[in-house]
């Protein structure tokens, strides 16, 4: 299996910036596609990012779609969320998870990712 740690999340202005960066540690980095979720108070845990195994594929929630980029490393078994123009309603708990599918069919449901972090909090104040 594999192991996450995301950091980087932080208070920041509306329109402000911030990386969001999850260490994988374990089996093979590079074996799993990723993603980022993430979970406003009260409500569910959403899809924000995924990216394939090599990198060479990447999906995005309309909502984030020209304001954020993911990206990873796989020498470094680091996965990124680079998040510009951030908005109020980007505030949430954001989560990195690691799927072994290579099929990105349910990338959207959290349910089809095997591996999760244990969050970030990311607040964006107004």
């Amino acid at each position: 299996q594999v192991q996450l740690v995301e950091s980087g999340g932080g208070l920041v202005q509306a329109g402000g910036s911030l990386r969001l960066t999850c260490a994988a540690s374990g089996r093979t980095f590079s074996s799993y596609a990723m993603g980022w979720f993430r979970q406003a108070p009260g409500k569910e845990r959403v899809f924000v990012a995924d990216i394939s195994w090599t990198g060479g594929n990447t999906y995005y929630a309309d909502s984030v779609k020209g304001r954020f980029t993911i990206s990873r490393d796989n020498a470094k078994n680091t996965l990124y969320l680079q998040m510009n123009s951030l908005k109020p309603e980007d505030t949430a708990v954001y989560y990195c998870a690691a799927r072994m599918s290579k099929f990105n069919a349910g990338i959207l449901n959290p349910a089809y990712y095997n591996y999760w972090g244990q969050g970030t909090q990311v607040t964006v104040s107004s």
